[in-house]
């Protein structure tokens, strides 16, 4: 099994006073006993970096810990997935071609990269919009 982790999934999983807290611990945990593969898109990296270091988590999360955070539970067990210059374009013309606007073009990133890395599934916390990005799609969305 191939999952594609969501940065909802994984901020959850990394502070431990989110509601998602053990659910998505839970899940990272089972990506390092290797009971399926883990992939994250490149985007969320940065996305997880961005929340951790701005958030107001008690304590507050430093750039040096997040870096760390990042580089333990996603650096050295998952799988990156990474987009061509082309690949932005083909999520622009879907997008618009579905009258989608706002930030759901970010969920698109995701499952374009869920796509090109042929995952079974995309773990999020925030189903949403990607149960409308991934009608009549080969990725099933699962929402913890």
């Amino acid at each position: 099994m191939k999952i594609l982790f969501d940065s909802s999934v994984l901020i959850a999983a990394f502070v431990e006073s989110h509601p998602k807290h053990k659910s998505s611990l839970s899940f990272l945990m089972k990506a390092k006993d290797k009971e399926f593969e883990i992939f994250v898109s490149a985007h969320s990296i940065l996305e997880i970096y961005s929340v951790l270091t701005s958030a107001p988590f008690t304590p507050k999360i430093t750039p040096l810990v997040a870096k760390q955070i990042i580089e333990n539970n996603i650096k050295r067990i998952a799988k990156i997935v990474y987009l061509a210059d082309a690949d932005y374009f083909k999520i622009i013309e879907n997008v618009s071609n579905s009258n989608y606007s706002g930030g759901i073009v970010y969920d698109a990133i995701i499952v374009e990269c869920a796509l090109k890395a042929k995952v079974d599934e995309i773990l999020t916390l925030n189903s949403k919009d990607f149960i409308r990005l991934t009608k009549e799609k080969s990725v099933k969305v699962r929402t913890l």
